[in-house]
């Protein structure tokens, strides 16, 4: 057996990119270093179900915007800015809890997670705006879905070295699943029981199907050792990324994280608000909104694809550009054909944006520093997201409709673009650099 650091054909094979040249189709017997499996993919398969679970909790204030804020006698806004706050703890919670995760296990992490969610669903049932506020806030956000969402995405990314986009694109599409089934089930719920009655219900069920999916979590595979000898040059590697100082690299993806993903939040937090400001009726609008999420969750495999081949980076902006030619079309749109079909379009073109940045702090830093700058990211990009829900809903407020909203969201759209773009040409001028 070839020992670790060993020179193969005389060059030093380096970790995890020499496996993933081969491609999603080779097998175990011609990578015999890699670490994908069976395990892998039932690791990625119970992720994925657990995640399409939790994420239906703050899709019933979305769906129920209107009628909450109604029962509640608060503005739009302020319900919107209940739903973009779990965003902003989901962040902010998963980097301690990614932390915690590497230390304790991913086990009682989601544990912990589903049942501090399920505890939100119920304190936000009470039927005060306070208890709107810290359910969502602090019990589905910071101690609910940031203890599922970065520790699993973290837990993932290491079971796979040769399909690591597909993976994280496949776990991630989680969210979309819950935005495929349950929008129209809440809109029913709505109707017929009430929102705190569909809350508590939510909250039982999702307590009583995540608890039995976190223990058939495979143990994690171990960290891959360095592959390097003590004498390479590559050891140096790490010094930049880029050709910038590493956490600049960082700050720059996670501020560009941060830019798109506010016009992100706008359709997926006000799209049913919007449809029946324009007179579509709110079951009309939730088919919308599953509509977009299933066009994301079909296309997100193939985003996963691409980000195997092309890089983290270069999926980002492919999927920030369609993303933002969506977000012109919803402040232009009126007709409901239209927006259906937009929103199918939409789904198909934004959903590899968030694995897209998730594969590029792997490509371009050490696993073993995953546990805190992955969470970063998606600390800053969910910020984005809730600043985004909390933006659309007090312009609708301020001008009594969301094309003003739409349009302020192709400007943060423009601006990722710019971020971006700049990060991509430092890659190619990284690469020619390595190469001469």
């Amino acid at each position: 057996m070839r020992r670790l650091g060993e020179r193969r054909g005389g060059t030093v094979e380096r970790p995890e990119t020499g496996a993933r040249r081969g491609g999603a189709g080779g097998g175990a017997d011609r990578y015999p270093d890699s670490i994908e499996g069976r395990s892998s993919w039932i690791a990625a398969a119970i992720t994925t179900a657990i995640l399409s679970i939790s994420y239906g909790a703050p899709l019933i204030v979305v769906v129920g915007l209107k009628p909450i804020g109604a029962s509640l006698g608060a503005d739009r806004a302020l319900v919107a800015l209940a739903a973009s706050l779990v965003w902003l703890g989901t962040g902010m919670g998963g980097i301690p809890m990614g932390w915690i995760a590497d230390r304790i296990g991913v086990r009682p992490v989601v544990v912990f997670g589903a049942l501090m969610s399920a505890l939100g669903l119920a304190v936000s049932a009470t039927g005060r705006v306070w208890t709107l506020f810290l359910g969502h806030a602090a019990l589905i956000g910071l101690l609910g879905n940031a203890a599922l969402f970065a520790p699993l995405v973290i837990y993932v990314s290491r079971w796979f070295d040769r399909r690591r986009g597909i993976a994280v694109a496949l776990i991630s599409s989680g969210q979309y699943v819950a935005g495929i089934i349950w929008p129209s089930l809440f809109e029913r719920g709505l109707g017929h029981f009430g929102w705190q009655a569909t809350m508590l219900g939510y909250a039982a069920m999702m307590a009583a199907a995540i608890l039995p999916l976190a223990l058939f979590l495979p143990p994690p595979p171990p960290p891959a050792p360095s592959r390097l000898a003590p004498s390479a040059p590559g050891l140096r590697i790490r010094a930049r990324s880029l050709g910038l100082p590493p956490n600049l690299a960082q700050a720059l993806i996670c501020v560009a994280g941060f830019l798109c993903c506010v016009p992100m939040a706008m359709p997926a937090t006000h799209l049913v608000a919007f449809c029946s400001g324009l007179g579509i009726p709110a079951a009309q609008g939730a088919a919308m909104l599953s509509v977009l999420f299933g066009c994301a969750f079909l296309s997100r495999v193939f985003w996963g694809w691409l980000a195997d081949r092309i890089g983290g980076l270069g999926t980002v902006f492919a999927g920030s550009a369609c993303q933002a030619a969506a977000m012109v079309l919803y402040a232009m749109l009126r007709n409901e054909a239209l927006l259906f079909a937009l929103s199918a379009a939409y789904g198909l073109g934004f959903s590899g944006i968030i694995p897209g940045y998730v594969v590029a702090i792997r490509e371009l830093f050490p696993s073993s520093e995953a546990s805190w700058r992955v969470p970063a990211l998606l600390f800053t990009s969910t910020a984005g997201m809730a600043f985004g829900g909390w933006l659309a809903g007090a312009m609708y407020d301020s001008f009594g409709f969301y094309a003003p909203a739409f349009a302020a969201g192709a400007l943060f759209n423009l601006a990722n673009l710019l971020v971006i773009g700049f990060l991509v040409v430092r890659r190619a001028h990284d690469a020619r650099l390595k190469a001469v």
